[in-house]
């Protein structure tokens, strides 16, 4: 296989970011006991949550807007290739069952399609028009928000994804794990959290994955908490899907009411089973009707329709 100049300047500017940087004191890992390769991994991993903390008031800043958009109903989608996809798309799949999201609400793209979640699909990451035509598909409007997200801040999926987004006035993030990103730069809100060279050269997946992983947690968690989704830190929107759920829904109510088993099952009874409802029908000590016309007239914030009802908010 012969090498283009393309080739040359891509390998020339993978060597310049940090997150590819060889690390030679690292070179002879593989001969090193398992336990010390697991602490020096270990090591390894305990400085992301220090780079994210340096990144908090750039990511505040982009929840309170992202907050602001969906509150008019807009969407949150993200976009990105490979690892950084993979996470986009793991955490918008776990908005509806702990938030009870609509599955169009939060939206993962990864460069080529569901295929990609699981294997490698040649050359998506370079497409920046697959990047234009995955939101074309969504229709986005200035509510929107789109994230970019890239360990190295130039993959071409992402960087189009934001460009695309914010030529159509949607809101625009982009997350990358180097300084300087041509991602960060693209995006109105760019948030780079730096967390260096990685254990095994060049493996984005290691501390630029958990990393990514951590910020879109607070995205899409600190969000739906501004949006009201919880009570407290309780996930009072979360949709009984299953026995664990159905359970888990039952020491909810019980933790915010204080009730009794037997009142806290007649409550999700009369509630048909939504969390909300069945806390307002034992603190405000209404019927069940009644509290689900509560949590429309208060857009479901169940502070606001406790104390509309006259009960503690």
């Amino acid at each position: 296989m012969t090498s283009t100049p393309h080739d040359h300047g891509l390998r020339a500017q993978l060597e310049t970011l940090p997150t590819e940087a060889f690390r030679p004191e690292l070179a002879d890992i593989d001969r090193l006991p398992t336990l010390d390769i697991a602490r020096l991994m270990n090591g390894e991993d305990a400085t992301v949550a220090g780079a994210v903390a340096e990144r908090l008031p750039e990511i505040a800043a982009a929840i309170d807007a992202v907050a602001a958009r969906m509150a008019r109903g807009g969407r949150l989608v993200y976009a990105g290739a490979g690892t950084a996809g993979r996470l986009g798309v793991l955490d918008a799949s776990e908005c509806p069952p702990t938030f009870n999201t609509d599955p169009a609400q939060v939206v993962g793209l990864i460069a080529g399609g569901p295929d990609a979640m699981v294997t490698s699909v040649e050359g998506a990451e370079d497409s920046r028009e697959l990047a234009e035509s995955d939101l074309a598909a969504l229709a986005l409007t200035a509510d929107d928000t789109v994230v970019g997200v890239s360990a190295s801040g130039r993959t071409p999926y992402a960087v189009a994804a934001v460009a695309y987004a914010r030529a159509r006035g949607a809101l625009t993030v982009g997350l990358a794990c180097n300084p300087g990103s041509a991602l960060a730069a693209a995006a109105e809100h760019g948030i780079e959290v730096v967390v260096g060279p990685e254990l095994i050269t060049g493996s984005t997946r290691l501390k630029a994955g958990t990393a990514q992983k951590l910020v879109l947690n607070m995205l899409s968690t600190i969000t739906m908490i501004r949006l009201g989704k919880t009570y407290g830190n309780l996930m009072v929107d979360v949709r009984a899907s299953n026995d664990k759920l159905r359970a888990r829904s039952h020491r909810i109510v019980a933790l915010a009411t204080g009730a009794e088993d037997a009142a806290v099952a007649r409550a999700l009874t009369a509630a048909d089973g939504e969390v909300k409802h069945a806390i307002l029908v034992l603190l405000a000590d209404v019927d069940g009707p009644t509290a689900a016309r509560l949590l429309e007239e208060s857009d479901g914030r169940l502070r606001a329709a406790l104390a509309r009802a006259g009960a503690e908010g």
